[in-house]
């Protein structure tokens, strides 16, 4: 009997995927704090996780585009750069503890399949 390894962690490993393409958005608006101009953005992770499974289980999307939004600043600055420094290093820390959490419960998952395989 084959294991179907997408089956047996389920979201996670989609959850994975959306939290590193948002890690990389979110390390870009940090790279360019000081870029006039530049704006700010991110991804509703619930929105694209959300998305993620109605693709899977064939449902229609009805709601939200699934892509990167920009994101509005609480203190607009002088030269158009929306990046706001201290919003941008919170939503990458708590992305981060999220990442971290997501592969905990992925290793939780391999090793009780591997437990199940060897009989334990």
């Amino acid at each position: 009997m084959a294991i179907n390894f997408k089956d047996a962690v389920g979201l996670h490993a989609d959850a994975l995927q959306l939290r590193a393409q948002r890690t990389r958005i979110l390390a870009s608006n940090i790279a360019n704090e000081n870029t006039p101009g530049y704006s700010a953005q991110d991804i509703d992770f619930k929105e694209s996780l959300a998305r993620v499974e109605a693709e899977l289980s064939g449902e229609p999307i009805l709601d939200g585009d699934g892509e990167t939004k920009f994101r509005v600043p609480y203190h607009p600055s002088g030269d158009g750069n929306t990046v706001e420094i201290g919003v941008e290093q919170a939503a990458f820390s708590q992305n981060a503890t999220d990442f971290a959490t997501s592969l905990t419960f992925i290793n939780m998952k391999l090793r009780g399949l591997a437990k199940a395989i060897n009989g334990q």
